[in-house]
């Protein structure tokens, strides 16, 4: 990896003011106003690059946060571990962090685990000490405002034009500092269409399980980014290559373990697909459904385990869920309105097999009705359920309240040999009286 700089010209790339968030020229053209240096870096800068519109611009500078907070009143301090500046304009934020020293530099401001993991990070540097201090080379570009050159100091546009994810420094280290970068890999290399650099790719199969020492909240918000955001299974593929996916849904994993004959489990694949293919027509997702889908199997398996003991189905099922939920949220935080959901999800399952009566009419109007239906049509699209009856609910719910009435109708009990004649309770007549009295 070259460490010497390379600028780029705005003759050199493709970047145009025209593709920047305007709320994003405000903040480096007043930092540069106020005499310091502002730059665009990171994740923006590489899907600029790409052709692809940001989802949030980030801002570099050599202005500490309390002097950016000085510049903007719209501004909040945010962060322990790294302190940042956040401007707000409307709904849109515009994060400016202060250039970060060398690593050599530990001091007071600068604290790491026994294994190495960074817990607070709040020494400040330049731009050539800043960039040894981010994760990739392709998110280690700057876009500089003052002349619209971008600014190399890894050889991050080679590795960009390569289509590679290579870590600026020692693999190891930079995983050990931060494990969570592992699942950034994942995420990155899904998303772009990148390959992870070799030296890469051994160090994740190496420290994969230090993924297990980010505390559960944070690998939540971790698991959100990579299974919503439309390329859910081909991450859920390469995080299981890896050995990570494992760490974050560790009842999963154990269940796809369990293969049935020889066959995969093929509700969570579907589950994954579905979620890519919604997300690809613009719909929305539930984070809820697809956990539901995930733990599914896991919560099937220990309520068999109940049933072959006597254990009553209902309960069996309940018992189930709280268990695998309980295991879950120790290495993925799921709130609880998300397990909650999950839970209504699974306890509508057995409802569904009432199609008589006035069941049906009260469970069409319970508020999970739409999310439970759509999870018993996976589970009858992947051999789980039957077919007929996922195709005799989307005919009840379509039907009106006539047809709904005559599809819940009890059916009418054959007459057989063996049936108990009714008895006549028809007033006799005098002459019978008669002959009987006889």
């Amino acid at each position: 990896m070259n460490s010497g700089v390379r600028i780029y010209t705005r003759s050199e790339h493709c970047i145009s003011r025209k593709q920047i968030s305007d709320n994003a020229l405000k903040v480096l053209y007043q930092l540069q106003k106020a005499g310091f240096d502002a730059y665009l870096v990171g994740g923006c800068v590489r899907d600029l690059l790409l052709g692809r519109e940001p989802k949030d611009f980030d801002v570099a500078t050599n202005a500490e946060p309390e002097q950016v907070r000085k510049v903007f009143r719209n501004c909040r301090l945010i962060g322990r571990r790294f302190r940042l500046a956040h401007v707000h304009f409307g709904r849109e934020v515009i994060e400016v962090a202060t250039f970060r020293g060398a690593g050599e530099a530990r001091n007071d401001d600068q604290v790491l685990n026994k294994e190495g993991r960074l817990l607070r990070d709040n020494v400040y540097g330049t731009i050539e000490e800043d960039v040894w201090r981010r994760d990739f080379t392709v998110n280690a570009l700057y876009y500089n405002i003052k002349d619209f050159s971008v600014v190399d100091y890894t050889s991050g546009m080679a590795d960009h034009k390569a289509g590679i994810l290579r870590l600026i420094g020692d693999p190891e280290t930079r995983f050990r500092e931060d494990p969570v970068r592992m699942l950034r890999a994942v995420r990155f290399a899904v998303k772009l269409g990148f390959h992870i650099h070799p030296e890469c790719e051994k160090s994740m199969h190496d420290v994969a399980e230090l993924l297990a020492s980010i505390p559960s909240a944070r690998l939540y918000d971790e698991a959100l980014k990579l299974f919503m955001s439309g390329y859910a299974l081909q991450t859920f593929e390469m995080l299981r290559h890896y050995g990570l996916f494992q760490v974050l849904f560790p009842a999963t994993e154990n269940s796809l373990a369990i293969e049935d004959e020889g066959f995969p489990r093929l509700l969570l694949i579907k589950a994954l697909e579905n979620s890519d293919n919604r997300i690809a027509e613009g719909k929305t997702v539930t984070a809820y459904f697809l956990f539901a889908a995930f733990l599914w199997d896991a919560v099937q398996i220990r309520a068999h385990q109940k049933l072959a003991k006597g254990i009553a189905e209902f309960v069996a099922y309940q018992e189930a869920a709280n268990e695998v939920i309980a295991m879950q949220v120790k290495s993925t935080a799921l709130p609880r309105h998300i397990t909650l959901a999950m839970r209504e999800v699974w306890s509508l399952q057995p409802k569904f097999n009432a199609q008589f009566g006035s069941k049906p009419s009260r469970l069409i109007t319970h508020p999970r009705f739409r999310a439970g239906y759509d999870f018993l049509l996976l589970r009858a699209q992947t051999g789980g359920a039957d077919l007929e009856l996922a195709k005799w609910w989307e005919t009840y719910q379509n039907a009106n309240e006539n047809e709904q009435r005559k599809m819940t109708a009890p059916p009418r009990q054959a007459k057989t040999s063996n049936s108990p004649r009714k008895r006549n309770y028809r007033k006799k007549s005098s002459a019978s009286s008669t002959v009987n009295s006889e």
